[in-house]
């Protein structure tokens, strides 16, 4: 589903904050959640997908996340920041799922990812596969690591959360952050922990036309609950 052009514009503008969105969206402006969403979907993303391998399932887990969020919005009381929030919710999703064994009903196959830009210009096959290879080698060193290390790894380096946020994510103290992200670099080894701050952003890409697909879908089963359908 495309974004409205409300969505869009509100998720773009930095001066809207979460916060002021979450409240409109309590006082029945149930369309607006899709701000939230989009703003939100590569993080959540990252943030699953350190736990659950099949893109299948980590959408299922995405969608699910944002449902559970929708339905206990009240219980945001601002002391975290949404997106911290939301990745808590994300996280308790994903290791239940894989504790549980369970598949929800798969969403429906989407379109191949937009091309993007390379430097401002269009890329080259020699640049699309260069990053391929370089985001190959990201992710299996990654996705080589232990859990604990491979969850602090996406927030922090990946996604660029600061500690006190991964920290609340994680349901950890900042030290233990500081400690398991140092041990994790470590594993990494020297020359891929040198690439991680400018190129992991290249890895673990949530292309639009799936964010479209998971918002379209949420957004569906809000509607039929709020309906009784």
């Amino acid at each position: 589903m495309p974004a409205t052009t409300t969505a869009l514009t509100l998720a773009l503008d930095p001066a809207v904050t979460d916060e002021a969105v979450v409240a409109r969206v309590r006082a029945g402006e149930t369309a607006l959640f899709e701000v939230l969403m989009r703003r939100h979907n590569q993080r959540v993303y990252r943030a699953v997908r350190a736990i659950l391998r099949d893109d299948a399932e980590i959408e299922e887990v995405m969608q699910q996340a944002h449902v559970a969020a929708y339905q206990h919005l009240d219980q945001f009381a601002g002391k975290a920041r949404y997106s911290t929030w939301l990745i808590r919710i994300a996280i308790n999703e994903a290791l239940g799922r894989r504790r549980r064994g369970l598949r929800l009903v798969p969403l429906e196959d989407g379109a191949e990812d937009e091309m993007g830009t390379y430097r401002g210009r269009p890329p080259t096959p020699e640049d699309r596969a260069g990053t391929r290879e370089l985001a190959a080698v990201l992710e299996a060193a990654i996705d080589g690591l232990p859990e604990k290390y491979r969850l602090t790894v996406m927030l922090r380096d990946v996604e660029g959360l600061d500690t006190a946020d991964a920290a609340a994510a994680l349901e950890v103290s900042e030290d233990v952050v500081k400690t398991r992200l140092h041990r994790a670099r470590e594993m990494l080894r020297a020359h891929i922990e040198a690439q991680l701050g400018s190129a992991a952003l290249a890895a673990y890409l949530f292309g639009s036309w799936r964010c479209d697909r998971i918002v379209a879908a949420v957004l569906a089963r809000i509607t039929a609950e709020a309906t009784g359908g």
